[in-house]
């Protein structure tokens, strides 16, 4: 079981489009622990005023006219409690939010050192990026949390699988961001068709190694593995 567990739809009755480019909104119950508790994603420290207000500077590897090749950024939700995960590749970007409540899957573009990212409905995220941060603002399900990301690298940020079980389609989605003290912490989300299943943890340093999801094995890609799917 992932540190957040599993989750159930937000709104009954949507339907997710088939294969990976379709963004999704989902809403899902707290997960609980073999000890019947239910773990929570420890907040972030507040920012400064001077970090709030203040314009990233572009990365020193581009200009502000140019597309970034390669990123990927994980972190906390303020006054979410969730984690959100964006990638970018060549000015393609995807992202996904999942907060133990409500999930979604976004996918958009990047320019300039700016990402805008669509999901399902009017769930929208955008950010900036500079100084090794994404910083930005999340609109999911009518609430909407401002947040910044760090930069990350494997075996942290995002991760997709994806299956048929028994005709239906089986899609899970991960976030890893490192704790300060060690260890990462870890939300997702599994569903097969419309129900939701149990969600397996990743592996610390592997997070590519197979695991079961509904009684189907699954390997689990990173974003190179998966970002040309979400058109």
């Amino acid at each position: 079981m992932s540190r957040l567990g599993p989750f159930i739809t937000l709104a009954a009755g949507a339907v997710l489009a088939a294969g990976l480019g379709v963004a999704s909104v989902t809403a899902t119950p707290a997960p609980k622990t073999a000890a019947g508790t239910t773990p929570a994603v420890p907040a972030p420290e507040e920012p400064s005023a001077a970090e709030t207000t203040a314009t990233a500077s572009p990365t020193p590897d581009r200009t502000e006219a140019t597309t970034i090749p390669k990123a990927d950024y994980g972190g906390y939700v303020k006054g979410n409690g969730g984690l959100i995960a964006i990638s970018v590749r060549d000015g393609k970007a995807v992202g996904y939010f999942c907060d133990g409540k409500t999930e979604a899957w976004f996918k958009g573009g990047e320019a300039g050192g700016k990402v805008v990212l669509k999901g399902l409905g009017t769930a929208r995220a955008t950010a900036t990026l500079g100084d090794g941060r994404a910083r930005g603002w999340l609109s999911v399900g009518g609430g909407k949390w401002r947040f910044t990301a760090p930069a990350v690298v494997r075996p942290s940020g995002l991760y997709r699988a994806t299956a048929l079980v028994r005709g239906a389609k089986l899609r899970a989605g991960w976030i890893r961001v490192p704790r300060p003290g060690g260890g990462y912490d870890q939300v997702g989300a599994a569903f097969v068709g419309q129900d939701q299943v149990a969600i397996p943890k990743l592996d610390d340093e592997r997070p590519d190694t197979p695991v079961t999801v509904a009684g189907t094995a699954v390997s689990p890609k990173d974003v190179d593995a998966f970002i040309e799917e979400m058109r």
